[in-house]
């Protein structure tokens, strides 16, 4: 066990416990995420958090929740009877959570969704299921019943999936923790959705995002601060392009950690702070780190790991670890491992995350210049089945077979299976949306096909029960895309493919040419609207000449509009 933290053990649950004065603080931690439920039933982790949270009321220590990818935190702060009271009262509650808050509750949960904006980075690396859950609407809350959520507390929130960590002068007395009887769950598995690694994709969001999937270590720990500091020096001080460049770690607990790097950028930046981010990468791949900025990293390192507070800090994250299977390490064992580091430890880091880069560019961006490929928008193969023609042009042709359902365009395909299908949303007006594992949707319009009740009704029954959510009616069409914002990354993105849809953000350059065609064209416009109504009664004009100047007059005029007719189809204002 981790020096300063100490192992044992209250009403059968582990607990890490640590020295500190003032206020104290604790945390009770359940191995369960956002990444153990399925995109039909997300938010049920959420859900349970704040029904067992309620019976709190307003308190005046501080306390909260908080559901990650992989675990579910209930901390609090405040004098040593208040948290007692506090783990006892969310023991109390998840053994009988408070339902008659069921639907009150699933409202602050949408409220506080439409305030969210998660990241599409893990859609696109692990698809719709596991890690990739948290890219997506909570889709799930909606129809969960009691019973559902009973379930889902009796089975994840117990204690033999829990630990407790405490920081304080000591154990607090009369500290009682009665929950459920259960087993430790493991890990949850680790889904991919990019076929090869490095890959890219595009988003209309500005700046530049990267991920890369590493082995857990101290060097790779430094490696995200090196590449953090480099980023700062390329793109903010140097060639003034960003205004924030930075980067983040965090461990997955099962052997593997995330390093995610960003660096804004203004439209007209987007292609240097591209270029400059890709060089900062390839600079790092060939082992130019700089032992200066080594140094710096591994001084803020270790001036954690010495910090008198340094024990107490590790304790959420020792329970995570401890909840993984992995007991937590001394904090010497961490000191002795940072200063042993090299430039090489770091250089043999930014090799593998190299293999495993995930990159988001900018809309109309690419980089596969780089060395990155476009990650997958369109599926291998498309179903055999009934096919629908559009009924506008320009539009793909959708067919409805045994296996699945699929978009077909000018020889690419989106495809979901109903046996891979993560979620069917179901609409009143007919409209559905099939979501697969792998994070490509294709979406299924009646009126826009002409597709009978008795086909629509064969997709219904195709999918697995379990897969369906039902979502309230929509106000106009539109809606369906804000019922998914947070997916339409990768929704967009195998439509796109398939029907070349007119998503692209509008450019600076694309506006301007908007702004001078158009007012050309509008004011050319005027001129052969004013000849065409007054050039007839010009006697000095014969009827042959008038209308052959005004065929060219407006000619002309369409000309002029057709470059600004071009942009408005093909780009959607930023």
């Amino acid at each position: 066990m981790s020096q300063g933290i100490h192992h044992t053990e209250v009403d059968g649950i582990p607990t890490l416990f640590a020295y500190a004065t003032g206020p104290m603080r604790a945390g009770l931690v359940f191995r369960v995420g956002v990444a153990d439920e399925t995109l039909a039933g997300a938010g049920i982790t959420h859900l349970v958090e704040h029904l067992a949270l309620h019976r709190q009321g307003l308190a005046d220590y501080h306390f909260n929740g908080a559901t990650k990818a992989a675990f579910t935190h209930f901390h609090v702060e405040g004098a040593e009877h208040e948290i007692v009271a506090y783990l006892d009262g969310v023991c109390t509650s998840l053994l009988d959570l408070p339902m008659e808050r069921l639907e009150t509750e699933k409202e602050i949960l949408r409220t506080e969704e439409a305030r969210r904006e998660p990241g599409q980075l893990p859609l696109w690396r692990y698809g719709a299921q596991g890690y990739g859950l948290v890219s997506y609407p909570e889709w799930g809350v909606r129809g969960l019943r009691p019973d559902d959520v009973r379930d889902w507390a009796g089975t994840w929130f117990t204690r033999d999936n829990a630990v407790l960590w405490i920081a304080g002068e000591r154990l607090p007395a009369g500290l009682s923790l009665k929950l459920p009887a259960g087993q430790r769950r493991p890990m949850p598995a680790v889904t991919s959705a990019l076929p090869t690694a490095p890959a890219y994709f595009s988003d209309g969001k500005g700046g530049v995002l990267l991920d890369a999937v590493v082995t857990d270590t101290t060097a790779a720990r430094l490696y995200a601060g090196v590449l953090e500091r480099e980023l700062s020096r390329s793109l903010r001080q140097e060639g003034g392009y960003s205004y924030t460049a930075a980067s983040d770690y965090t461990s997955r607990r099962d052997g593997f950690a995330t390093v995610t790097a960003f660096a804004d950028a203004l439209p007209a930046k987007q292609d240097a702070v591209l270029g400059g981010f890709v060089d900062v990468l390839a600079g790092l791949q060939v082992g130019r780190i700089a032992q200066a900025d080594l140094e710096a990293v591994r001084g803020r390192s270790d001036a954690t790991l010495t910090a008198p507070d340094a024990a107490v800090r590790r304790l959420p994250g020792a329970a995570e670890e401890l909840l993984a299977h992995r007991p937590p390490r001394g904090l010497e064992e961490l000191r002795a491992e940072l200063w042993a580091m090299t430039p090489q430890h770091v250089h043999a880091v930014a090799l593998e995350a190299a293999g495993t880069a995930l990159l988001q560019a900018p809309s109309g961006h690419r980089a596969d210049w780089a060395g990155y490929t476009a990650a997958p928008t369109t599926s291998s193969y498309a179903v055999t089945g009934k096919r629908f023609e559009a009924v506008r042009k320009d539009e793909p042709a959708m067919v409805v077979g045994g296996e699945g359902v699929s978009l077909t365009a000018g020889g690419e395909a989106a495809t979901v299976l109903y046996s891979a299908c993560a979620a069917l949303l179901s609409w009143p007006d007919g409209g559905r949306r099939l979501i697969g594992t792998d994070g490509l949707s294709v979406e299924v319009e009646p009126g826009e096909y002409g597709i009978d009740a008795h086909t629509m009704a064969t997709i219904d029954a195709a999918v697995h029960p379990s897969a369906v959510v039902q979502l309230p009616p929509r106000q106009q069409r539109q809606q369906r895309q804000s019922e998914g914002a947070a997916s339409a990354g990768r929704t967009a993105g195998s439509a796109g493919a398939v029907r070349q849809k007119t998503s692209a953000r509008r450019t600076g350059g694309q506006t301007a040419l908007l702004v001078i065609f158009g007012v050309l064209a509008g004011l050319w416009s005027l001129l052969a609207l004013s000849y065409t109504v007054f050039g007839a009664s010009d006697p000095e004009t014969s009827t042959g000449e008038w209308a052959a100047l005004t065929v060219f007059l407006w000619a002309v005029g369409a000309l002029l509009a057709w470059p600004a007719v071009r942009v408005v189809r093909s780009t959607r204002r930023g």
